[in-house]
């Protein structure tokens, strides 16, 4: 069957919306959730982290598989909005020594937080020794530094490699190279500021007897980039345009199998923290007794980032 997904930019941002359900109802001046979670940290120590998903516009960018759009107004956010947001998670959660401030979009967007708008955030999240927030290579630049130097604690910021796959990485519509990730990457590093990179595993148009090499050169790529921390996510539906490819063929759900020897590969390098992202977890599995161990285990070796024992299951004779 013939792919329905535009070749060009304009109708591929027209096509990929068009497949869209409709999106939460949400309200600006409440983060649309928060928790503290314990996440290992460069030293090896178990730290409690915050994490506080704000209320934002959606991200200009229309790439294929998002579906944090979900979870955004039409609207801009006023000044003072999202000040307002982490005083309501922060009065709510339990003490926490990092931060992570994620916003369905670009922290350095400057039509989704406000710039004027960083003084008071700054000063709502003193005192945590570790800031992190997610951007777009496009926006990373001053304003990532005028925003650092506010900070009391060091300042780390996220941003999606999705994959090192040139020919996959183009039909994301994400409208990035992977040399202009590199670029991003070395303006970070020169600037004394973290880099966090979230990794898919078996993206659209990846042949899946292909997907595991190409989350293992994704891997090599974002430490190469100098990541400190990698976050694999594994592909999944629920944005009305990954269902639409799925049912033509061009994108299938990555195995369990896939993710597990991804994070192997990328702890066995040493180069710094894997995490394999276990929230609304859809993978292919070949057996349903070992499933809920497997990502049990997995939720181990991301705190422990160590190869954690084996599971052995009668029921399809494997040792995992």
């Amino acid at each position: 069957m013939a792919s329905p997904y535009p070749n060009n930019e304009t109708e591929r941002n027209r096509w990929i919306i068009d497949q869209r359900p409709p999106r939460a109802v949400l309200v600006q001046d409440e983060p649309y959730g928060f928790f503290v979670e314990q996440e290992c940290s460069a030293g090896g120590e178990l730290i409690p982290v915050a994490t506080i998903f704000l209320t934002n516009r959606e991200c200009p960018f229309r790439c294929l598989m998002c579906d944090l759009w979900r979870y955004t107004i039409s609207e801009q956010v006023s000044r003072g909005a999202i000040p307002k947001q982490i005083d309501f998670a922060l009065k709510k959660l339990p003490q926490a020594r990092i931060v992570k401030l994620y916003n369905s979009g670009s922290f350095f967007d400057p039509r989704a937080v406000p710039p004027d708008d960083y003084p008071e955030i700054a000063a709502r999240i003193l005192g945590f020794e570790r800031v992190v927030v997610e951007c777009h290579p496009q926006f990373v630049g001053a304003r990532c530094l005028e925003f650092k130097n506010l900070l009391s604690g060091r300042l780390e910021i996220a941003m999606g490699l999705e994959t090192a796959n040139p020919n996959a990485l183009e039909k994301l519509n994400k409208r990035m190279t992977l040399e202009q990730f590199a670029a991003a990457s070395d303006y970070l590093y020169r600037n004394e500021i973290d880099l966090r990179v979230f990794i898919l595993v078996q993206p659209p148009f990846t042949k899946t007897e292909e997907s595991l090499y190409w989350a293992q050169r994704s891997i090599d790529t974002a430490f190469d980039c100098g990541a400190v921390a990698v976050t694999l996510i594994p592909t999944r539906t629920g944005n009305g345009a990954m269902e639409s490819l799925a049912a033509v063929g061009d994108f299938v759900a990555p195995n369990l199998d896939v993710l597990e020897k991804a994070i192997a590969y990328g702890i066995s390098l040493r180069r710094g923290r894997v995490f394999a992202d276990l929230w609304d977890l859809r993978v292919n599995s070949d057996c349903p007794v070992c499933f809920d161990a497997r990502i049990a285990r997995l939720r181990e070796i991301n705190l422990q980032q160590e190869s954690v024992g084996a599971i052995v299951c009668d029921q399809c004779e494997e040792r995992i």
